[in-house]
């Protein structure tokens, strides 16, 4: 099939990997970007999933206030380098994820933080709900797994929608500015406070 050089330089930024092999990767999958990168990733062709082992141990805090004072977040986000920290790239995601933060009021950072207790609790209403709407036995998993993927959607701030960018996660954002500036970065933790609230929102 034919892929356009657009798509092709979509899935450069966003795996580090080398023109051909991100066209090949197209093609083998179909057009499929997600699927590319998982391609990539099996080959060990991304760059940025070969960064994923090195050590972040730099970056910054960053802040945001929204509603004249109604919300405030606090996200750390860190990198390899000092140099990179102070990159205009890696400050406006910083500014970009405390902006995310403060709009879609996320839980936890990534979908393993979210603890085993609460998702067993989750399948069960779930479960509870298709089994009342009479869905049919055989399905019900499938259902349940569904749903389970769409609540950690809004709960885990990786799998979120980008603000700034339909169809694509929080996640994949990150590793496209990963590839861009050549190092692994990663989302520490965040703090989001929201005035008549009885408690902030932490997560690590």
């Amino acid at each position: 099939m034919s892929i356009s050089a657009t798509l092709v330089k979509e899935l450069r930024e966003k795996t580090g990997a080398g023109f051909m092999d991100c066209k090949a990767a197209l093609q083998e999958t179909g057009g499929d970007a997600e699927k590319a990168v998982d391609y990539l990733r099996k080959k060990g062709l991304s760059a940025a999933s070969k960064r994923a082992g090195k050590e972040a141990s730099e970056g910054v805090v960053g802040s945001y206030i929204h509603m004249g004072g109604k919300i405030g977040v606090l996200v750390e986000i860190n990198c390899e380098t000092d140099f990179v920290a102070r990159t205009d790239n890696f400050q406006d995601l910083v500014s970009d994820l405390a902006m995310q933060i403060a709009a879609a009021s996320p839980l936890y950072v990534h979908r393993e933080d979210v603890p085993e207790a609460h998702l067993t609790k989750e399948r069960e209403i779930y479960k509870a709900q298709a089994e009342e709407s009479g869905k049919p036995e055989k399905i019900i998993d499938r259902i349940v797994d569904g749903k389970i993927d769409k609540y950690l959607e809004q709960v885990c701030l990786e799998e979120q929608e980008f603000i700034k960018e339909s169809g694509v996660k929080v996640a994949d954002h990150v590793k496209s500015v990963s590839a861009k500036l050549g190092e692994n970065i990663k989302i520490r933790r965040f703090a989001r406070f929201e005035v008549s609230e009885d408690k902030e929102e932490i997560s690590s």
